[in-house]
């Protein structure tokens, strides 16, 4: 059994199974009450507790970052004058088929106060996503966050229709969007544990929970969910948290359009949605956070946390959590077998 980094006095036993999967090797696992209550709380030791330096500016990648939440973070990290690096496929308008490119987005941190590096990057291959992380070592020889937030979206995804009735294309979600967070998380991890700091943040919403778009679009957020879970266990020792963040309602260019096309339809959601920035606000109050161990492995409802954390969106707006409506995280069991 390997050793388990657990708050002080809280004995943590890890299950081994044989290779057929039936009989655990390690039986002997019993939480207190107590001790499993700390442990899916996520609390940490003293010496986890630090408070990060703030002598030179942080250093974050954002994935999928011409638009959208991504585009929305980014900007929110450059007002606290960090450098970011912003990937993305879109290089030129008319790339897609809303406003946006990862250039126009790294000229916008620029004039926020940050220092914006573009990095062309298609996030279904691995040597591209390779390629940012040896980019980011070689120039800045640190990582301090990093925001998994590239998702491909369909433009079929919002139909109302059974999921056989929907292109099969919608799966690619599980494709950029969940590997390809996993290929970026283990990319971003080794410089993170070499310097004993760092933050990796999911973006994620209800749909991982409550039925959201389809099956595709849930997997995939529970999914990312799942790694803030299992990678956590992983970073601990490594004092490297991991986190995913339920996001409400969002005001990014593609809901933007369809408020414009049909504004009665979406007259509520104009008042309650947030700005992608607002995401961005709460995961720099994480990472400066000097207790963000204790919030390690946890997924956190954005609109909650924000309240925790003094944050409000724009003009001074206190964004609703939807979990009474939509329902609310599980978080994980404080088993752990290898």
């Amino acid at each position: 059994m390997r050793q388990a980094v657990t708050p002080a006095g809280v004995e943590r036993r890890f299950i081994q199974f044989n290779p057929s999967g039936i009989a655990p090797l390690v039986q002997n696992y019993v939480f207190e009450a107590q001790a499993a209550e700390a442990l899916q709380l996520g609390s940490a030791t003293r010496e986890e507790n630090v408070v990060r330096s703030t002598d030179q500016p942080l250093v974050a990648v954002v994935t999928g970052g011409s638009r959208g939440a991504g585009k929305g973070i980014a900007l929110a990290l450059a007002a606290a004058g960090a450098t970011v690096y912003v990937t993305g496929r879109s290089q030129q308008e008319g790339d897609a088929d809303l406003p946006g490119t990862i250039w126009a987005t790294a000229a916008e941190i620029d004039k926020a106060g940050g220092n914006g590096i573009a990095v062309p990057c298609d996030h279904r291959y691995d040597s591209q996503v390779s390629t940012v992380f040896e980019r980011v070592s070689r120039e800045q020889g640190r990582l301090d966050i990093l925001v998994n937030n590239a998702t491909f979206l369909h433009d079929e995804l919002t139909v109302r229709a059974g999921f056989w009735q929907k292109s099969p294309d919608l799966v690619n979600i599980l494709d950029v969007g969940l590997r390809s967070a996993y290929m970026a998380s283990w990319h971003a991890a080794p410089l993170m544990v070499k310097q004993r700091s760092g933050l990796i943040a999911f973006t994620s919403s209800f749909g991982a929970s409550c039925y959201m778009h389809g099956p595709a679009y849930g997997a995939q957020k529970a999914g990312v969910d799942k790694f803030a879970k299992d990678m956590a266990v992983d970073l601990r020792p490594h004092n490297v948290a991991a986190v995913s963040i339920w996001m409400g309602m969002l005001k990014t260019e593609r809901s933007m359009r369809s408020l414009a096309r049909s504004p009665d339809q979406y007259a509520d959601f104009a008042e309650r949605a947030e700005t992608p920035a607002f995401t961005g606000r709460i995961i720099h109050a994480l990472y400066r956070d000097p207790r963000l161990m204790d919030k390690t492995g946890r997924v956190l409802i954005g609109a909650e946390i924000a309240r925790e954390y003094g944050i409000q969106d724009h003009e001074g707006r206190q964004p609703p959590s939807y979990r009474e409506m939509l329902g609310g995280p599980v978080q994980a069991h404080p088993a752990i077998v290898d």
